[in-house]
Parts: C-alpha cells; structure tokens; sequence
C-alpha cells in the first residue's frame, strides 16, 4: 500500500465531476465547459450562480428571476443575530462566520431532505444569508448597527453595502462581481474536498460548509489574501516591499500570495484578471503606489524563485481599495465560494460514495503487553 501514498493526496484523483476542471496546460480554468476567465469578462456573478446550480447560463429574465429568489431569503433570524453579538472581541471572522451558519443550519424547515430540488434552494438560502453574517458579524464586533440588505441595489452592491455603509458605484461593483466571479469555484481544493467528504456520510448542506469554512480559515487556503495585505501595509514601498521579500526567502518563510498547488509552472489566470482590475481601481482611488508596489513584488518573486503570484496577490489589494475590512477578506472569499461548494455538495449527494481512504502505516508491530516493560 505504501506504493499508493501520495503526501498531501497529491495528484491524487479523488472524484469525478461536471462542475470544474484546472486545466493546468492549456492555461484554462473550466466551469461547466466555459472558461472562467471569459465568464469573468462577460457575465455576472449571479449568471454563474445559475450557472453552477442549473447547469446553465441564465437568460436576462431567468437572471432576474434568479435574483428575486434570493431576495425572497434575505434576512437572518433575530435569534441567530444574537448568537453572533454574544461572541468575544477576539473571535476571528472566519469563526463568527463558522458559527454563523452553523446556527442558522436549526432554521431552514428542508435541512434533512437531501434531494436535489431541495439542495438547490437551500443553496439560494445560504447566498442570500452568507453576506448577511459575514457583514453582521463584523457589525456587532465593533457595535456598529447592522445594515439591512436593500432590494433596490444588485446582489453584489449590497454584499459591498452591507459591509462597508456606502453604496459602491459601478466601477467598484464591477470589479467586485468580477472578483467574486473568479473565487467562486476551483475545483477541488481543500475546503471543497472538505465538504464533499462530510457530504458523503450523508451529512446536511450546512454542515458540509460549515467544515469548509474550517478549513478556509487556513493561512495555506483563504486566509493568505489577510496576509498578502498586511505584508503590502508594513512595506508601504517598492523598495521596502523588495526587501522584505528578500528577507523572508533568505530565512526561507513562506511567502502568501505566490505560488500554488496547481500552478506550478504557470501564472494563474485569475491574478492576471485581478491584476488588470488593480491598475484601474487604483487610478481611480489615486493610488497607483499600491499597484506598482505589487507588481515591483511580481518581478521580485520571479527574478528570485520563479513564482509567480496567485489569486490571493492581486485580490488582497482590490478588497483593500473597495473598503473592505482586512479581516473579512477571507470570509468574503468563502461566501464568493459558497454557491462552487454547494454545487459539490449537491453533486456529491446526488451520486454519493463514502469516502473512507486507508493509510500507510509507519508505525511498530508484533508488540505484546505481556512483554511491555512496567511503568
């Protein structure tokens, strides 16, 4: 068995699926046989949505209807409001939002219906709500009031309205869409492989996302964007930048933001995406430093290691310019991933196989108590 092992399930192929494939040589990223980064460049986070759960692009009405579904679920109950006030001050935003929706998990009346029908409308629920807690969550941390979800602004303006107070134009609402467009499904990474496998004792949607936010929270998954930030706020210039990059690969540390599992030899086409939104959003804001910062860091990582920047690079500022909070970066990141890991958890349910892999034991054996020295 030991001939089987592969650290880290490696290239391991642990599933079949119609959702999405990393086609690493051709440089493409495949959503139900369309190419993420023209999805990203033509169509709304909501057509994606429809996408991944109906197996199809929305038409315009269809869209719209989409998005009145939604809104019909808008709203968190009172009492799971409450839970999320009751946490501490130090509770970090990944563990307000695992809470979040484990408590509201009690409140959808289809919770034990695994059918498809139903999974797919729990999964509008949890779209509608995911925003809410993420923005909620940071609200009562800092006591300020909660800002109501709006039917009059789009469902990607209000995920930013909700959050930062200000109702974003639509520069900023488009850079957003488009940012939630490319986080919104990958494949099988870990907090999707997560999932699945929670999926796969027959466990409830919530639950299965409730692990995928466990496992999001990672500083090696979602939580390198908060990294990637704080790194560009403590340089504050491409020289500072530069030497804190040679610094840390002098001592060998990891450095967020470059580099990834799939990604190996290539750049991934999701930065470069980000990386175009950058440039303009930081004319906009005058603050073209920020961009020339992280690009004098790209060049760095290059010259030095031949890393290139992943997502989380180019993402981490884009956040930071629209206004939100450094810390929800990685929450935002798994309500963009919400609707990618519901259609693997509906996938999953509607084909299901336990997972149960073995191991390659490398521990003793032929050990006898009877021959066990005494304590």
């Amino acid at each position: 068995m030991s001939d089987l092992h592969r650290p880290g399930l490696e290239n391991v192929i642990a599933s079949e699926t119609a959702i999405s494939y990393l086609d690493v040589e051709e440089e493409e990223i495949v959503i139900r046989g369309y190419d993420l980064i023209e999805l990203a460049q033509n169509v709304t986070y909501l057509d994606i949505v429809g996408l991944l759960l109906y197996d199809v692009l929305p038409s315009k009405r269809s869209r719209k209807d989409l998005e009145g579904d939604i809104q019909k679920e808008y709203g968190l109950p009172q009492n799971v409001c409450s839970v999320l006030a009751l946490l501490p001050p130090q509770a970090h935003a990944m563990d307000v939002l695992r809470t979040g929706i484990s408590t509201l998990a009690s409140y959808d009346p289809e919770l034990d219906d695994r059918s498809h029908e139903a999974n797919v409308r729990k999964a509008l629920r949890l779209l509608a709500k995911v925003p809410q807690i993420v923005a909620y969550g940071y609200r009562a941390k800092y006591s300020q009031p909660f800002i109501e979800p709006r039917k009059d602004l789009s469902y990607t303006a209000n995920f930013l309205y909700m959050m930062t107070g200000h109702v974003p134009t639509q520069l900023e609402t488009d850079i957003f869409d488009q940012s939630l467009i490319v986080y919104s499904e990958h494949e099988m990474p870990n907090s999707t492989f997560a999932a699945r496998v929670i999926a796969s004792t027959q466990s409830d949607l919530y639950g299965a996302l409730t692990g995928a936010v466990a496992s999001l929270k990672g500083t090696l998954h979602g939580g390198a964007n908060e990294a990637v930030m704080a790194m560009l706020l403590e340089a504050g210039t491409e020289e500072k930048l530069e030497s804190i990059l040679l610094a840390k690969l002098q001592k060998r540390e990891r450095i967020m933001g470059f580099g990834h599992r799939v990604y190996m030899k290539k750049a991934d086409p999701r930065a470069l995406l980000m990386k175009t939104a950058l440039d303009e959003l930081a004319i906009i804001k005058n603050q073209p430093q920020l961009y020339n910062m992280c690009v004098r860091g790209e060049e760095v990582m290059k010259r030095e290691k031949n890393l290139h920047p992943n997502l989380d690079y180019y993402a981490a500022p884009v956040y930071y310019l629209l206004g939100i909070p450094i810390e929800l970066f990685t929450p935002v990141f798994l309500a963009a991933r919400t609707v990618g890991i519901c259609a693997h958890v509906i996938e999953q349910h509607d084909h299901n196989r336990l997972y149960r892999p073995r191991v390659s034991y490398t521990g003793p054996r032929n050990l006898h108590p009877s021959t066990a020295e005494s304590l």
